[in-house]
């Protein structure tokens, strides 16, 4: 089984996406981590340098390959879902989920963060509220669930994606007997 995480920057995909790679013994794999092992920089480097639309081409041949790996859970960049190639291999090839969060909630974790390329303006919560607008449809669109991740810890979150797997796994109920 493998298990993409979608949802905007700082809404927890890294954070229990390993957690819940422990929990599953499954393999972790960080889609930013590989894409930079595979440029040679950082995202940030890379972006300033080449621009968005370079790295997107290189995110969509990462995740391509990444989603052909039938073991693992995988935490997508915040920006994975704007190219149909992207969602339609998410999830065709994977459990997606959604892990929802609020931009003022994002706001308020990420505001010292100058590691988020596309939050370096100057008025990031404004941004953040329009990453929302825009990307919203695609996580949806892209997922199989959709968790809330406003106050649970990151243990509760997980239990939460496991108990989603399982009951999607379980066969459907027997109709009721006449």
């Amino acid at each position: 089984m493998s298990i993409s995480l979608v949802g905007l920057p700082g809404s927890g995909k890294t954070t229990v996406g390993r957690q819940l790679a422990r929990r599953l013994r499954l393999r972790f794999v960080d889609s930013d981590h590989a894409i930079e092992a595979r440029i040679g920089c950082s995202i940030r480097e890379f972006f300033e340098r080449e621009g968005e639309a370079r790295f997107r081409d290189i995110e969509e041949e990462v995740l391509d390959a990444l989603t052909q790996d039938a073991e693992c859970v995988l935490s997508t960049g915040g920006g994975a879902v704007l190219r149909p190639a992207n969602r339609a291999h998410l999830h065709a090839r994977s459990r997606v989920v959604y892990l929802k969060s609020t931009p003022e909630e994002l706001f308020r974790r990420l505001r010292h963060d100058v590691s988020r390329p596309l939050l370096q303006v100057s008025d990031p919560l404004s941004r953040m509220r329009e990453l929302f607008a825009l990307r919203d449809p695609l996580y949806r669109e892209t997922s199989h669930f959709v968790l809330e991740t406003g106050r649970p810890s990151v243990s509760t979150l997980v239990n939460m994606i496991i108990m989603q797997l399982e009951l999607s796994a379980a066969p459907p109920a027997a109709p009721p007997l006449n």
